[in-house]
């Protein structure tokens, strides 16, 4: 069975789509579409603007959206049995099981971005990449932190574990995990706690962006971050879009599920080879490779 699945944010490139823009007719009518809806030419930032502009989760994230989303749908001669998405890339997903239009997902990745950058405004925050350290001991080391918040953000592969909280409790963090034997514990630059409770305001503006928004049945199921487990249910993806915002990623889980129900073909859409490189070691006797 064949696996589509999508980066989020960080995957992002100067010049990512150009090429695509100039030689695919769907593709460029999807890319001008997308300045029209957005009300600004994100593809002028995509294609020659510079890496600070390009990486505002204001512009990042759609940016990464589209391409995703272009790369999936400008090739017709593959088709998923199953998708998914890291964080951001699961609306992508979810335009390529026909659950969301591409103007649809458009329009609720920008609302969520703009309400991600509010949020990380109001509380100061980061994240930080915790490598070499079994889960449960990255989990109980932040559960020792009581005075701050720091909880367990991204399971991305056996031995990577991404963190998010306060400022204060990342530093603390990083400290007690390199002592308890993380063989590196670096602070990434990020605009701040993504999927933990410092993401809550941005949680219920897009808890409202949502419930306004057309669903439709999607045509193979989506494997979320949330639980790691499929859906076709409208009901459910919908929920578990919303909790997304302030619960894990649990990538590491989700893959290890679409290999146990079958998945044995991983594509890759959108900018950059991070997922399949993730995918080889959660499962490294499945295919893995990118559109």
């Amino acid at each position: 069975m064949k696996a589509f699945i999508f980066p989020g944010q960080g995957a992002q490139f100067v010049g990512m789509g150009k090429e695509f823009y100039e030689t695919n007719a769907l593709a460029k009518s999807l890319f001008d579409k997308a300045d029209e809806i957005l009300g600004f030419k994100i593809t002028q930032i995509m294609f020659s603007g510079t890496a600070d502009e390009l990486k505002q989760t204001q512009v990042t994230q759609p940016a990464v959206f589209i391409h995703s989303v272009v790369t999936a749908l400008a090739q017709d001669t593959v088709q998923p049995d199953m998708v998914a998405g890291h964080s951001l890339g699961e609306f992508s997903a979810l335009v390529a099981n026909k659950t969301l239009s591409f103007e649809d997902g458009l329009k609720l990745v920008y609302k969520r971005a703009i309400a991600m950058q509010k949020a990380c405004e109001i509380n100061p925050s980061t994240m930080a990449a915790i490598l070499g350290l079994d889960d449960h001991i990255v989990e109980e080391v932040c559960a020792t932190i009581t005075d701050e918040i720091v909880v367990a953000a991204n399971y991305n592969c056996p031995g990577q574990l991404v963190i998010s909280g306060s400022m204060k409790g990342i530093e603390i963090a990083c400290e007690k995990l390199k002592a308890a034997g993380a063989k590196r514990a670096l602070p990434l630059q990020v605009g701040g706690a993504f999927h933990s409770p410092l993401m809550e305001p941005a949680r219920e503006e897009l808890a409202a962006a949502i419930s306004s928004t057309q669903f439709s049945n999607p045509v193979c199921p989506v494997y979320q971050n949330v639980n790691a487990l499929p859906s076709t249910d409208i009901s459910v993806i919908k929920k578990n879009l919303i909790d997304q915002l302030t619960a894990p990623v649990r990538w590491t889980q989700l893959v290890q599920k679409m290999v146990q129900d079958g998945g044995t073909t991983f594509i890759e859409c959108g900018p950059g080879k991070v997922l399949q490189g993730l995918v080889k070691k959660i499962a490294p006797n499945v295919e893995a490779s990118s559109l």
